[in-house]
């Protein structure tokens, strides 16, 4: 694609529903809520996993918590066809409401929050927070609740009160991180039934919720030119959002008539961010379990799985570190990625990362084929590396993985940046790779 075609898609498009999605998805309940209306709209259903399967064509759904697993069965396959998955994460560190949220001090209204995740606690500070997630009811049904207001915030110590905060500030994570939202005794129910009340229905119903934080500042295009984007949970719900509409139209091609000589698979998980062990995380059974269901459901034995995973392959799509210009010292000094250079492969030969040399070759042959340019992420030797479901995956499941992403800076901070091209530069990496 030529570079004046990719622009006009960018400029058109891409970005922008980018910016959409995650004004949507303030929580990896709404991530996957969003997600899936994406797919709808080009056929996808959702289906129950205590449900029979059936292998037909067509692309199917499934949404357990904050985790969504999507594949579409194109026209011919069987039962040791390979599946190309690209995998994602729905979750974001942030500040989670505990289980006995009204609290207070000194005549002020708080309520009690739990650090998820690696959070930079001073990204926190100062900004006007939202409160979303989902509420579970008595009925056994799940509520979705978004409200995009400034409701709570962490203020922050004045600096007559702390004359050295410009030489090192020390945050207490119990003591210094607990929101204010009005002035007043200690109400207790008084957080949910205000949260209730704007979810439409009766506290009483509520038995338990979810809920987290979210800074109510849109995400947003910066800089001279506009070449820069801005915005809240960029990790990890960027990748999601690329995934999702490279699947939505790997399959729409599919169902035009273009031949998929492999599955083509979306797995969206949550917990990455503390550890990815749980029921919805990489390192639980879902994703084995919807792969090896799509192949009996299309006639299979265990030696058709077993040969079906042979040959697949997964991309594990996840933010990585662009060069910082006023810390450069801290990067590996023969690689230095920038925003708007394309997708990133990312190495560790300790297996943080997944990507080896067969990998690389499968990505890079995307990337051509995507006509997108990309880059190589390597951490400098004396910095601690980070690590993806990717190796997670690759060790469940015993398929090639390779891990990837797009460059970007303030990796966990409440606002993040990268840049405006590289989304479309991933999505139309990952369709080449989907594609096969």
């Amino acid at each position: 694609m030529s570079t004046a075609a990719r622009q006009a898609f960018f400029d058109r498009t891409h970005t922008d529903d980018l910016i959409a999605f995650l004004g949507s998805s303030p929580s990896p309940y709404h991530a996957v809520a969003s997600a899936a209306q994406r797919l709808e709209k080009v056929g996808f259903r959702q289906v129950s996993e205590t449900d029979a399967w059936d292998g037909t064509t067509g692309g199917r759904y499934v949404i357990r918590g904050g985790a969504l697993i999507a594949w579409y069965v194109p026209q011919g396959a069987g039962p040791q066809t390979p599946f190309r998955v690209v995998g994602t994460h729905t979750d974001s560190p942030n500040l989670r409401v505990k289980p006995l949220p009204d609290t207070g001090s000194a005549g002020w209204r708080q309520v009690a929050v739990e650090i998820y995740g690696g959070v930079p606690l001073n990204t926190w500070l100062d900004r006007d927070l939202g409160l979303s997630g989902r509420l579970a009811l008595r009925d056994g049904t799940a509520r979705l609740v978004q409200i995009d207001e400034p409701l709570l915030r962490v203020p922050q110590l004045a600096i007559h009160l702390d004359r050295q905060v410009n030489d090192g500030l020390k945050l207490d994570k119990q003591r210094h991180l607990t929101p204010i939202w009005g002035l007043g005794p200690t109400d207790e129910g008084s957080l949910i039934e205000y949260v209730a009340e704007r979810a439409g229905v009766p506290a009483d119903d509520i038995v338990g919720w979810d809920l987290m934080t979210h800074d109510v500042q849109p995400p947003s295009y910066l800089g001279r030119d506009r070449e820069l984007l801005a915005g809240p949970r960029l990790d990890n719900l960027l990748s999601v959002h690329a995934a999702a509409a490279a699947l939505a139209a790997t399959a729409a091609a599919a169902a035009e008539g273009a031949e998929l000589p492999y599955i083509p698979v979306l797995a969206a998980f949550d917990h990455e961010e503390t550890g990815s062990e749980s029921d919805t995380g990489a390192q639980g059974p879902l994703l084995g379990n919807v792969l090896e269901r799509s192949v009996y459901s299309r006639g299979g034995t265990p030696e058709d799985r077993a040969r079906a995973l042979a040959g697949t392959v997964c991309l594990s799509s996840d933010m990585g570190h662009a060069v910082h210009p006023n810390y450069s010292e801290r990067h590996e000094p023969g690689h230095h990625p920038l925003p708007n250079g394309g997708p990133i492969l990312k190495v560790n030969v300790n297996n943080r990362y997944a990507t080896d040399a067969v990998g690389r070759a499968v990505f890079a042959a995307a990337c051509e084929r995507a006509g997108v340019p990309w880059q190589t992420f390597v951490s400098n030797n004396a910095m601690p590396c980070g690590t993806t479901i990717g190796p997670i995956t690759a060790a469940r499941l015993g398929i090639t993985t390779v891990d990837c992403g797009i460059a970007a800076l303030s990796m966990h901070s409440a606002r993040e940046l990268c840049g405006a091209d590289d989304p479309f530069l991933l999505a139309s990496a990952i369709k080449a790779f989907l594609e096969g």
